[in-house]
């Protein structure tokens, strides 16, 4: 593909030419937003040595950013010492079409690829960590992940008590279904860079969507909120700050580190 304009004809040229792991491809980054190299490699790349998987997967984003499938961030992540596994990649105008097309896109507007801050970029990069550790875990345990819905389709709107709209963000929404049971999630990754009082009025709008009922009117349940921390010290802070709930609220929420995220999530611990 030519860097002109990307029309419809070429569109389905392009799609021909892809393969099943492209498409994989381009349906993680529409879930995820974005992804390193070596991010892309463990989802995708699992099939052959530790050398070829990375040089397959190297040649693969090469060729999908030619082609305007995907799109190769400005900013690295690790420094350039870090070498092709420091890119980040999002979807190029054409991986944006065709993940409406193929995907659950379902009408997303087209934005042309824009390099994000670096807080912004690192915050979002966590998410699809956590996404690969949940789906590295799954492939020796026995659980599915049914859902993993980042932001805004993970997004709640809600009517206030005044009769405004009010809207809960979470992170991350995820169903993760086993033998016997399947677990709703709100997700928060903190990152210890908010104040006590932030993440109270966090911890107040779920509890106040909880009391809205519309959560539970679709699903028959509400998700469990979990604040994802990165350290024990964080998370003293973060239940310091959901306790100021009232005590029936209490039961919405749970913390834990990011490095026992992955083994709460599927179940594994409380």
């Amino acid at each position: 593909m030519n860097r002109s304009r990307l029309t419809l004809v070429g569109l389905e040229r392009l799609v021909d030419q892809l393969s099943e792991r492209d498409l994989d491809i381009v349906l993680s980054l529409r879930r995820l937003r974005v992804a390193t190299t070596g991010q892309i490699e463990r989802l995708h790349f699992t099939d052959g040595t530790p050398m070829s998987n990375a040089r397959r997967c190297r040649r693969t984003l090469e060729r999908l950013t030619r082609d305007r499938v995907l799109h190769r961030l400005d900013r690295r992540v690790g420094g350039v010492r870090a070498g092709s596994a420091s890119f980040v990649y999002c979807l190029g105008v054409g991986g944006q079409r065709l993940a409406g097309e193929r995907g659950p896109a379902g009408g997303r507007r087209i934005r042309r690829p824009w390099t994000p801050s670096g807080p912004f970029l690192q915050h979002a990069l966590e998410v699809s960590e956590l996404y690969l550790r949940l789906v590295e875990y799954q492939r020796h345990a026995g659980f599915t992940i049914e859902r993993f819905a980042t932001e805004p389709d993970c997004w709640r709107n809600y009517t206030g008590a005044g009769g405004e709209r009010q809207v809960v963000k979470p992170d991350v929404y995820a169903v993760i279904v086993s033998d016997m049971f399947e677990d709703r999630w709100f997700i928060e990754l903190d990152r210890a860079t908010e104040s006590p009082t932030k993440l109270h009025r966090h911890a107040e709008g779920y509890r106040r969507y909880w009391q809205s009922g519309i959560e539970q009117s679709r699903s028959g349940i509400f998700p469990k909120v979990l604040f994802v921390v990165p350290d024990e010290r964080r998370a003293e802070v973060v239940v310091k700050a959901l306790t100021r709930q009232p005590a029936e609220a209490w039961q919405l929420f749970q913390v834990t580190t990011f490095d026992r995220a992955t083994s709460v999530l599927a179940g594994a611990e409380p």
